[in-house]
């Protein structure tokens, strides 16, 4: 995919705040510090349209992009971090389930899950969630770069074991070599193609 613009275009914490539907919506969700926000920059070229953070779990707000005047990313906040206060924590679940579970341009979420760690809760819930509500997902395994070859495809089979899913569907991908960038981008167009022709 050629990037020929990506611009910020709003923060939001519920509908009434989300911007007017013009283009399909992808979401982005996965846990604080997960590398969600330098996935996306990897994307689409530039190194701080979403803001990274040192501090997990400083993302608490819905930030919508406007990609290339033809897809909007949707940056979900990060869960899962124990510092977070809990009534903030408390907040997240039902910020994002109700973003996804009401916005009819949503074509899928891209799950990120950090290729060193296990899946949690968090993610079991997350699953529940696009499983209730027939949303596509696009699994991406990010830090890829940090483990050797062998033990990356260890890792990838025993996140696959543990979320039930085949291994071929996760997609390894690094931010460092850009490696996965475009099989991540590959699946994102061709979710929001099939879903274009139904509803635009």
């Amino acid at each position: 995919m050629k990037i020929l613009s990506a611009e910020f275009v709003t923060s939001a914490t519920n509908p009434a705040q989300y911007p007017p539907v013009k283009f399909p919506e992808m979401a982005f969700a996965g846990r604080s510090n997960v590398g969600k926000s330098s996935l996306i920059n990897t994307l689409v070229n530039r190194k701080r349209l979403v803001k990274t953070s040192s501090t997990p779990g400083r993302t608490q707000l819905i930030n919508f992009f406007d990609i290339n005047n033809l897809i909007t990313f949707v940056d979900l906040p990060g869960y899962g971090y124990a510092k977070v206060p809990t009534a903030v924590r408390k907040k997240w679940g039902p910020m994002i389930e109700t973003y996804l579970s009401g916005r009819n341009t949503l074509v899928g979420v891209v799950v990120i899950l950090d290729i060193r760690r296990t899946p949690r809760q968090e993610e079991q819930n997350l699953f529940a969630w696009l499983e209730h509500y027939s949303i596509a997902k696009i699994l991406v395994l990010t830090k890829a770069d940090k483990l050797s070859k062998t033990k990356q495809e260890k890792q990838r089979t025993a996140v696959a074991k543990t979320l039930e899913v085949d291994s071929n569907d996760l997609i390894l991908f690094s931010a460092k070599s850009r490696r996965g960038r475009d099989a991540v981008w590959d699946a994102i167009i061709s979710l929001t193609e099939s879903k274009r022709s139904h509803q635009y």
